[in-house]
Formats: structure tokens, C-alpha cells, sequence
């Protein structure tokens, strides 16, 4: 194992600075680095670490979660109203849509089995998303009309929604039956997850006011009861549950509302964390990929990929109407709300894991959408905002 987490780390790092050098996100590299070092191509990792693989995943986006609600100001979004909420699901919802439509006939899915490849295609990649919006908040571009604001906090909501919905399809999938109970328990476990994170982050607000211990054990105590929060929503058997993914988030926002100086700079602690975490989550990504099976899904893969894509920006379209945003400023909300990368590598290897006769293509199509979407949409992101966005400073 040692060996493998060295290469993980010397190849991964390597290959996202070299992807970083010709103006590619980093993430290209690590995931080209785990298809390489993976048991398809050169066979180098050993299986202890690829076992664990999805739990490595799991923690590196808590991680990510964490660092987006440390940055997200609740005080903006409440002026943007009612598009800020929409953003949360309607692009998902639409994008889903677009899967089930399309899945069948150019994949010959059935209908479930589209509907568990929608859930890890829908979110928005907060690895790709969450550094420019913060990047945009600091320069100024589109902060008076909250066009990040309204990104960030979408992105972060977006991605538990559909996390909520893949589970749901997964449970189907696995025999369970669905009841009504199954679709009412998704905006109630959002909403439990939101007063569980919310009260966690103030009572931690007290406990670091009243005992001073360092940052970086701060850091440690956070991590730890949000890896918790995730094993209880797990064991929980309960036709309703809580959303810890939702709840790691509050957590941070939580934090935030009670003292902005400390979460900064918890933030930036996580920043840290983040640099080891997103090496680990993509190169194991890449690991599980089938060379092979790419192959023969490929074009198919494409074409499903873009035409889910046209359903959500049209999603993000509905959400804009009726708002004073300009249609530039729409343009680039379009534009930001397609990256894919951080839940597709999180949770696309588990319906192969799980052994579903569909596992191996919703891997692929979700490393495709990846390889796809997140260079494009880190492109977009990085060459129109100057253009469509004003600048309040």
C-alpha cells in the first residue's frame, strides 16, 4: 500500500501540474494518472488501497462540502431570492429529465437504470465551480448582482440533492420498494440536514469561543463529526433520515455566521487538506476505469453527455425568468452550471461495485462527463466572466 500511495501522489501531482501548465484543469491529469496506474492499464496500485477507495472518495468530498459552506454568504443569497433556491434542484431535475429520455433509446437503459445514471450525472462539480466563484467574489465580477453567490450555493445544495436521489434509485434498484415515502423523505431529510448541520456549527461557534485550541485541531474535531454524521445517516434503517451530506455543509455555514474570521481561516486549512484529497479522489476514480469498455460506449456516451447538458442549461434558463439578471449574465450562469467531476467520482463506481448489470457504463459515461465537462467548463468559466460580468469593484 505504500508504494501505490507514493505513486498516487508523485504521478498525480506530476500529471495535474503538467495539465495545469497547457491551461487544463488539474483533474484531467490525476484522472489519466489512475486509468494508467490502474488494474486495466499498467496494474501498479495494490488492492488494499482500491478497496478502500470509496470511502477515500466519500471523505474527499466532505472535505469539499465543508470548504464550500465556509464560503457561502447566506446574507447574499437571501436577496437573491427565489432563483438561488431553484438553482438547488430545478437544473438536476431537468438534466434527469433529459436522461430518461434519452438514456433508453441511445444506451438501451431501462427506465431505473437511467434514472440511478441521471443522479450521478445531474450535480455540478463543486471542485471545478467552488475555487472560480470564490475567484470572481474576490475580483468583484457579477458581486452586486450575486451571479457567485447564486453559483456556489446552487453547486453545493445541487450536488446533495442528487446524492438524496441516487440513493433513493440505488435502494430500487436493490428490491426495495418504492413508496411515496421514498420521494417525501428527500426535501425532509434536506430540511433535517440543514437544522442538524446548523445547531452543530453553533454549538462548535461556543466551544471554540469558550476553549482555545489550535486551528488545525479545530479542523480535526469538524472532520470528525461529519465522518460521524455520515456513518449514523448509514445505519440509520428509518423510512426518514437526515441528509449528512446536507448537515457537513451547515456545519461550515453554521461556523461562518457565528465568526467570520475563524472560518476563514478554517477554510483555508481545509484549502490544505484539499490539495491531498482531490489527488486521491481522482487518481482512484481513474483506477476503476474499464479502457476497454470506453471503447465501445464512447460516441454513444458523448451524445447522451451533451444532450443531458442542453436539458439543464435550459433548467437554469427557467430558474433565471423573471429576474433582473441580463442575458449575458444568464449566458454565464449556463455556462458555470455544467462542470461535472467531484459527485460523478465520488459515488459513479458504486452501481459496479454494487454489482449492477449497468455499473460498468454508468462508470463510463461519469469519467467521460468528467474528462468532458470539466475542462470545457473550467474554459467558459475562466474566459467569459470578464466579458459577462460586471465588475463592482
Amino acid at each position: 500500500m505504500l508504494l501505490s500511495i507514493s505513486l498516487i501522489i508523485i504521478f498525480g501531482m506530476s500529471m495535474g501540474w503538467i495539465c495545469q501548465k497547457i491551461k487544463l484543469p488539474s483533474l484531467i491529469g490525476m484522472l489519466a494518472t489512475g486509468i494508467v496506474l490502474g488494474p486495466y492499464v499498467l496494474n501498479l496500485l495494490d488492492e488494499s488501497i482500491l478497496g478502500i477507495s470509496a470511502e477515500l472518495r466519500k471523505i474527499a468530498l466532505i472535505i469539499i462540502l465543508t470548504r464550500a459552506g465556509l464560503g457561502l454568504d447566506l446574507s447574499s443569497l437571501k436577496k437573491i431570492g427565489r432563483p438561488a433556491f431553484l438553482m438547488c434542484f430545478v437544473p438536476a431535475s431537468f438534466e434527469l429529465l433529459g436522461m430518461l429520455l434519452l438514456a433508453p433509446r441511445i444506451m438501451g437503459l431501462s427506465l431505473l437504470e437511467a434514472a440511478v445514471l441521471g443522479a450521478v450525472l445531474a450535480a455540478v462539480s463543486p471542485a471545478v465551480v467552488v475555487p472560480r466563484m470564490v475567484k470572481l467574489m474576490d475580483e468583484g465580477y457579477g458581486v452586486k448582482e450575486g451571479i457567485p453567490q447564486l453559483i456556489l450555493a446552487g453547486a453545493s445544495v445541487d450536488d446533495v440533492y442528487v446524492i438524496v436521489l441516487f440513493s433513493t434509485f440505488v435502494g430500487m434498484m436493490q428490491g426495495k420498494a418504492a413508496s411515496l415515502i421514498s420521494f417525501v423523505n428527500i426535501p425532509v431529510s434536506i430540511i433535517l440536514g440543514i437544522i442538524i448541520g446548523t445547531f452543530i456549527g453553533y454549538m462548535l461557534s461556543i466551544y471554540f469561543k469558550e476553549i482555545h485550541v489550535r486551528d488545525t485541531s479545530k479542523v480535526f474535531i469538524i472532520l470528525s463529526i461529519s465522518l460521524l454524521l455520515v456513518v449514523i445517516e448509514e445505519m440509520l434503517n428509518t423510512n426518514i433520515t437526515f441528509s449528512a451530506l446536507i448537515a457537513v455543509m451547515f456545519i461550515g455555514i453554521g461556523l461562518k455566521q457565528r465568526g467570520e474570521a475563524l472560518a476563514k481561516r478554517i477554510s483555508a486549512k481545509y484549502g490544505k487538506i484539499w490539495v491531498a484529497a482531490e489527488i486521491f479522489l481522482f487518481v482512484l476514480v481513474g483506477a476503476t476505469v474499464n479502457i476497454s469498455y470506453l471503447s465501445k460506449v464512447g460516441m454513444n456516451a458523448i451524445i447522451l453527455i451533451v444532450g443531458a447538458l442542453v436539458f439543464r442549461m435550459f433548467g437554469v434558463l427557467i430558474c433565471l425568468l423573471g429576474t433582473n439578471i441580463k442575458k449575458k449574465e444568464r449566458l454565464f450562469t449556463m455556462l458555470a452550471y455544467t462542470p461535472k467531476a467531484t459527485v460523478q467520482a465520488a459515488i459513479g463506481g458504486i452501481p459496479l461495485v454494487l454489482g449492477f448489470s449497468c455499473g460498468d457504463t454508468v462508470l463510463t459515461v461519469a469519467v467521460l462527463s468528467i474528462v468532458i465537462t470539466a475542462p470545457i467548463g473550467a474554459f467558459a468559466i475562466d474566459l467569459s466572466y470578464k466579458k459577462l460580468l460586471d465588475n463592482s469593484k
